[in-house]
């Protein structure tokens, strides 16, 4: 059940007919895994956190660094550093002490993603890299987890939900392939930040909607972001029968 305090710091996510106590119930008893702690990672937790997700996972090997500020608001000056693991710990139990999170202070191998994943309930791809979204991908491919994509670099961003729980649902895999032009960093092709706020914002929207149980999840669409026009554009992305990641699986 929800205590007086939690009934409180949620009263007004709890008024929208789409959650009442019942979703906000959900909310506290999901548990979610969070890849990366960066520009997107960082609006992810902080959202999910305010929201009450009952249990965060948070996965980042890295630490702190001066150059992340600008962007990833999960993290202050005086945690120059440190993990970002615990930076983003220490931010958020301030947030939201009601909140269980669990630290994965170092990469995630096969083994290790694969038993992150199978702990939760749902992931979030705030990874950077196209290698860590492809085996974050067939890691909840084979686990049968919906997975929460987003990347944004320079000043184009997109983001789409792969749920293998879905027999219609395309995973990352039959929509990139084996390569990607976005391989390419923000250290390497800048980024601004507002525009990872919007995107990490939007998949934090998209992971309460899978949790509660609500709206039209991003599935089989693809969002694409120009923030210099300031356009939204929506692509659809079908499965592919043959795709070698999630095409046996549906068969």
């Amino acid at each position: 059940m929800l205590n007086d305090q939690e009934l409180l710091r949620y009263s007004r996510q709890i008024l929208l007919q789409h959650v009442d106590i019942d979703g906000q119930l959900r909310l506290k008893q999901s548990r979610v895994l969070i890849v990366g702690l960066g520009g997107l990672g960082s609006p992810v937790a902080l959202y999910l956190a305010a929201a009450g997700v009952g249990e965060l996972h948070l996965a980042d090997f890295d630490s702190v660094d001066l150059t992340n500020l600008q962007r990833q608001i999960v993290h202050d000056t005086d945690c120059v550093g440190l993990s970002k693991v615990d930076s983003a710990i220490r931010r958020l139990s301030a947030i939201n002490p009601e909140i269980t999170l669990v630290a994965h202070r170092t990469a995630l191998d096969e083994d290790s993603l694969a038993a992150a994943v199978a702990a939760v309930d749902l992931v979030l791809d705030c990874s950077d890299n196209f290698s860590t979204r492809e085996a974050v991908n067939a890691a909840c491919v084979f686990a049968g987890k919906p997975l929460v994509s987003g990347a944004a670099i320079r000043l184009e961003g997109q983001l789409s939900v792969f749920d293998p729980r879905r027999p219609e649902s395309p995973c990352y895999h039959c929509l990139y392939g084996h390569g990607s032009e976005a391989e390419l960093t923000c250290s390497e092709a800048g980024v601004i930040g507002p525009l990872v706020g919007l995107v990490g914002s939007l998949q934090a929207l998209e992971a309460l909607k899978l949790l509660v149980g609500f709206g039209e999840p991003l599935v089989g669409r693809l969002l694409l972001i120009d923030a210099l026009g300031s356009r939204f554009r929506e692509l659809r992305v079908k499965r592919d029968p043959g795709c070698s990641v999630c095409g046996s699986k549906h068969a």
